[in-house]
């Protein structure tokens, strides 16, 4: 059988296929991308929905391009996190998974504070309390569609359901299940107090298995309706964050990563969850990994920015590549204004750069006017929450990381501004890639799940030598001092 493996990658606007073998010669992964297309989300009567029927068309069509490339002998899923479906008593979706930027969880945190306490359930947890989280999501649920949970048996997040329509086999995996603010990190087990606290059918909170453990077979009657041989599906680490961490090959123990993409998660590894009421104020969350470790994450609004500024531009006549707005960005250096990344008007699409001038406003700042300034505050203010997001860490960890490089990898450091920016705000040393750092993590767990790989040990030298093939080796060196200007930031957005 053929020792390649099929890494499906689902991101928030897109999703593809990548076949990825180890080359023996060479000591790195070869991928080769099969398939790609649009993912989004649909607006029924106000409410937002993932096309998941299309998604899983989608991936039977790569199932069917990846056997006509060679085949393969396993196929893992990664996506974003907190989202789900609710499979009924006769293995039925009852409802297309709801988008978690819909509105429907709005107000969901007070309801819950009824019957849990917020420090509570984040020493149960270790989530940073968002109203987007799986938990506060079921809340609505129970409290405007509560038939779905009547008539709920299990409760599988993006990357599980669609293992599960492809095996018919159920199964929670470790790392997806640890977004949900239903998960233990402690026991690496669901939370029953939690779950208990927040009312919620315990039966829709099935078997935990751990990355690296197959999900099950692809079903036979798929399989002959694609005219392709019954292979695996692995649990990959289902939370994409998790596979861009494991394929980041940092070296040593007190490590900074920065995984850019439409959110931005700056975090480090550690043995066990930290769930203090410190960790809970400083809205850093907990969680599992592909070997039972804990990362401790802070996430941050992203690219999602930048992605929705060159949308508002193209629907209004102006069309910039996104190397164009990083140019104008650079045009405008002598401009300085500070946003929050996560204040709550960014989070909805639509006019990114007109909400920018009216925090600028409000926070009597000078308020950007061109396209360039608009993206230089975008940049630079997600430079200064990345730093923000370090200081946080070391101080709640009590680790230096001020002699070791960060790694940032992901989509964001094809864009060399962010990078030096970043190196720059930081005072550190940034190392650059994998750009396609979650599929490459998922590509590592499958590849060592099959043997493909010895150990988890040799995962960094091959990702250093992958990495080199690339020509993503880079390094960004500080060449200039934000000190000043860091301290503004942190008044601005303390202010807003």
């Amino acid at each position: 059988m053929s020792g390649k493996v099929l890494c499906i990658d689902l991101g928030a606007s897109s999703g593809r296929a990548v076949l990825a073998w180890i080359n023996e010669n060479e000591g790195k992964i070869s991928a080769r991308e099969v398939h790609r297309f649009k993912n989004r989300s649909v607006e029924v009567n106000g409410r937002l929905y993932w096309d998941i029927l299309g998604i899983y068309s989608e991936i039977k069509t790569a199932l069917v391009k990846a056997h006509r490339e060679g085949g393969f002998c396993s196929v893992g899923i990664d996506t974003w996190g907190v989202d789900y479906g609710i499979i009924d008593s006769s293995g039925q979706l009852i409802s297309a998974p709801v988008q978690y930027r819909d509105s429907r969880t709005a107000g969901m945190k007070a309801e819950a504070e009824q019957l849990i306490d917020m420090e509570q359930l984040y020493s149960l947890t270790g989530n940073q309390i968002m109203e987007i989280n799986t938990a506060f999501q079921l809340l609505a649920e129970k409290k405007y569609r509560g038939y779905i949970l009547e008539n709920g048996e299990a409760m599988l997040n993006i990357p599980d359901l669609l293992g599960y329509m492809l095996t018919g086999e159920i199964s929670s995996e470790l790392s997806i299940a640890s977004t949900t603010q239903l998960f233990d990190p402690k026991k690496q087990n669901w939370s029953d107090a939690a779950i208990e606290a927040l009312g919620l059918p315990r039966r829709l909170f099935r078997k935990i298995i751990k990355p690296g453990q197959v999900k099950g077979l692809l079903r036979k009657e798929l399989c002959e309706e694609l005219n392709i041989p019954q292979v695996q599906v692995t649990a990959v680490c289902g939370h994409d964050t998790q596979c861009a961490f494991y394929a980041a090959p940092y070296s040593y123990a007190n490590h900074i990563i920065i995984s850019c993409g439409t959110w931005s998660l700056v975090g480090t590894t550690l043995k066990m969850p930290i769930l203090s009421r410190k960790a809970m104020e400083l809205e850093l969350t907990n969680e599992a990994g592909y070997d039972g470790s804990i990362d401790l994450l802070k996430n941050i609004t992203g690219l999602w920015l930048i992605q929705e500024t060159k949308a508002y531009l193209e629907a209004h006549g102006k069309i910039l590549t996104y190397a164009d707005l990083e140019n104008e960005a650079r045009k405008c250096e002598d401009f300085t204004a500070f946003i929050d990344p996560d204040s709550p008007e960014f989070s909805k699409a639509g006019d990114i750069p007109g909400r920018i001038a009216e925090y600028c406003r409000r926070t009597e700042q000078a308020v950007p006017k061109t396209i360039g300034q608009v993206m230089r505050t975008i940049y630079l203010s997600l430079a200064m929450k990345y730093r923000l997001a370090i200081e946080q860490i070391a101080e709640l960890t009590g680790n230096s990381y001020s002699s070791y490089e960060v790694q940032m990898a992901g989509g964001g450091i094809r864009d060399t501004y962010l990078g030096q920016l970043t190196a720059d705000v930081t005072g550190l040393k940034v190392g650059a890639g994998p750009v396609e750092a979650t599929v490459y993590g998922n590509a590592l767990i499958q590849l060592i799940a099959c043997g493909e790989i010895p150990d988890k040990v040799y995962r960094r030298r091959i990702m250093l030598r992958t990495r080199i093939d690339l020509g993503e080796d880079h390094l960004y060196k500080p060449e200039m001092n934000y000190d000043s200007e860091y301290e503004k930031f942190k008044i601005i957005i303390k202010r807003s």
